[in-house]
């Protein structure tokens, strides 16, 4: 974000005016907004959402158990659509094995 804020500013100027808007026309109550937010930023692997949502989900009233309970699920989550994710990619495992599947990956 430094970046296209000092190359992009007009960019990052229209971020935070959408962050604005969500703010004002929020439908869900704070606590439930932080959950949400921390829960995508786990799955986004973003270091400093996870810490900001984090804190902002205990400052919303949220319990350390709650906060883990929420990593649990996205956990789960993530593993289940792996794993549905992998077995359509190998769905043809048999084809795979008799070398009539191609891969596309050799050059």
């Amino acid at each position: 974000m430094r970046m296209l804020q000092e190359f992009f500013p007009e960019f990052t100027n229209l971020l935070h005016e959408i962050d604005d808007l969500y703010l004002r026309n929020r439908m869900i109550d704070e606590k439930t907004y932080q959950f949400i937010c921390f829960a995508l930023a786990i799955k986004s692997r973003s270091q400093p959402c996870v810490l900001k949502h984090f804190q902002g989900a205990l400052k919303a009233g949220a319990t350390t158990r709650e906060l883990t309970y929420i990593l649990a699920l996205v956990m789960r989550e993530a593993a289940g659509a792996d794993d549905c994710w992998t077995h359509d990619v190998l769905g043809d495992w048999k084809e795979i094995l008799k070398g009539n599947v191609n891969c596309n990956c050799e050059k």
